[in-house]
């Protein structure tokens, strides 16, 4: 029943056990000082989470601040959480209180916690530690007493592993953590709240609700909602405004899903084809970086001066079987001595044996995603995705902008 009052309260639709499980520990916790992490995908609802944990704590009457953290930008941020002091730089004209300060007894949420600075982290951390900040330009020590929910859809992990946040902050904010799962992990909430947008938007556009019917609420549920309920939103106040009919068939709804999309949909026609080209893929990713290896360690074999005669006498067949570089004696004379630095211009031939491929001195990363010889596997990719070339160039492992010059290349 408290978490029926919790739903009605917040407007919160949907009873999926993960959805009940994350505002349950929100409710539990509300009365404690404990941090709190909210994680999940963008989209999900995680500012109603600080919200809730707020509006029940004994800090219910104090401040609540929420702060998008990302939307600040980087040489101001410091100055928008801690305040700064009159002249402490160009344009502060006064003393300003941050929101820190101006929280002072209640709740601050630090939505897209991520995207800090790492100077400002460490601000923060004290903060969480002791209740002790400064203010730019000061240095005189304030307090605060502040209950701090963070909340992200980056995996802080591998942010911690790349070194772009803390990991002494990680544990200090994921006190109490909450997850809340992404929207098609919530199938059977979709078709409510799309019908609680619907009801919505008919009230405010003063017009008679839409419907959908039984194979437009397949379609709905079977989509994947990468936007998640930010997404399905969006959806349901489009067909709303610009469809006449209020009942709406599934050929009508599929024009308001993103047809990019559609390849994440549980089940892909010509899946089997694509596994194909992956496949391809990677057998050309194999090839071409062992031929790169090769080529660098033969040619630091030859500026190093370790060969000074190079004799092709083994047979092609022998070459190709053990998976030596068959390369012919003209490349470097019969009987020629190789002496300290040798010039771009000596070892050129052997570049040219590997042109096809683009395995050529100091090669980027971009060319060795796909070969130029293999047309016919951007051609297959090109039709599969009708032509769109960003799709392409996602599946094939490249940039559009290097698909673009393929395309001239091969004339395609």
């Amino acid at each position: 029943m408290e978490l029926q009052s919790i739903k009605q309260r917040f407007d919160i639709i949907g009873d999926d056990p993960g959805l009940n499980r994350a505002l349950d520990i929100a409710t539990q916790v509300a009365g404690t000082d404990l941090s709190v992490l909210v994680t999940g995908e963008s989209g999900v609802g995680k500012e109603a989470i600080p919200q809730i944990i707020h509006q029940n704590s004994p800090r219910k009457h104090g401040v609540y601040i929420a702060v998008n953290c990302g939307a600040i930008p980087e040489g101001t941020i410091d100055s928008e959480l801690f305040g700064h002091e009159k002249g402490s730089f160009t344009g502060a004209n006064e003393t300003r209180k941050g929101y820190f300060e101006v929280a002072d007894g209640g709740t601050i949420f630090l939505d897209e916690v991520a995207e800090l600075p790492l100077y400002t982290q460490v601000r923060l951390l004290r903060i969480l530690q002791s209740g002790e900040f400064y203010k730019v330009g000061s240095s005189k020590v304030q307090k605060t007493n502040v209950r701090v929910v963070a909340a992200t859809n980056v995996n802080l992990m591998h942010a911690i592993q790349v070194g772009k946040f803390r990991e002494d902050l990680y544990y200090r904010l994921n006190t109490v953590p909450i997850v809340i799962p992404s929207l098609r992990e919530r199938k059977s909430d979709i078709y409510l709240l799309f019908r609680k947008f619907a009801l919505d938007f008919a009230d405010k556009y003063r017009m008679p609700v839409i419907k959908l019917t039984r194979e437009a609420q397949m379609v709905l549920q079977q989509y994947r909602w990468p936007g998640n309920i930010r997404q399905l939103k969006n959806v349901a106040e489009q067909i709303s405004v610009l469809e006449r009919e209020r009942l709406i068939e599934a050929d009508v709804l599929r024009k308001y899903i993103p047809a990019e999309a559609a390849q994440t949909l549980p089940a892909i026609a010509g899946q089997g084809q694509q596994s194909d080209i992956m496949s391809d893929r990677d057998i050309l990713y194999t090839m071409i970086f062992q031929l790169k290896q090769e080529v660098a360690q033969l040619k630091e074999q030859i500026e190093n001066g370790a060969f000074h005669t190079l004799q092709a006498q083994s047979e092609p067949s022998q070459q190709k079987a053990s998976g030596q570089l068959n390369i012919e004696a003209s490349v470097i004379p019969q009987g020629s001595v190789v002496k300290g630095e040798i010039q771009e211009a000596d070892y050129a031939p052997i570049e040219k044996e590997f042109e096809d491929v683009h395995v050529i001195n100091e090669v980027k990363q971009e060319q060795l995603s796909i070969p130029s010889a293999n047309a016919d596997l951007i051609r297959k990719s090109l039709e599969k995705h009708k032509g769109k070339r960003k799709e392409a160039a996602a599946e094939l492992g490249i940039s559009e902008r290097t698909l673009y010059r393929k395309i001239k290349e091969l004339g395609l």
